[in-house]
């Protein structure tokens, strides 16, 4: 169940922007803690949330490298990609082309995402925009 819901996580939400994946994929009061810092709760924080990376990366993809799973948890190992064409971290738009590594922890209930926490390498994307 896992592996297979964080590939749809990844693959529907976030490398297609698919919003109406959300309620399928995630439960109603998910909580949601991203790389750049940012908690959001619920489907509307995460479409929010969601939007404000496509606004900074248009063509922001994920690859899953790996997942760990076990009962209700999973690990996946990531590398994040995309062009930066709007304000991300107050710095504006460079038209740079960027990539980083991250890992998120998920928890799953009902079949379903109930808790993502990102950590993603800020250092090593701030790097790249400056």
């Amino acid at each position: 169940m896992g592996r297979d819901l964080i590939r749809q996580f990844y693959e529907e939400l976030w490398n297609r922007f698919d919003r109406g994946k959300i309620p399928e994929l995630l439960t109603g009061d998910v909580r949601f803690r991203g790389s750049l810092g940012q908690e959001v709760a619920g489907h509307a924080g995460f479409a929010e949330y969601m939007a404000t990376i496509q606004a900074a990366f248009p063509d922001f993809t994920n690859h899953v490298e790996e997942v760990i799973s076990e009962g209700d948890r999973a690990f996946a190992r990531l590398t994040y990609r995309g062009t930066h064409r709007g304000e991300v971290l107050g710095i504006p738009p460079t038209g740079r082309r960027v990539e980083y590594g991250g890992a998120a922890v998920f928890r799953f209930r009902d079949g379903r995402i109930a808790e993502v926490w990102v950590l993603g390498d800020v250092h090593g994307l701030l790097r790249q925009l400056r």
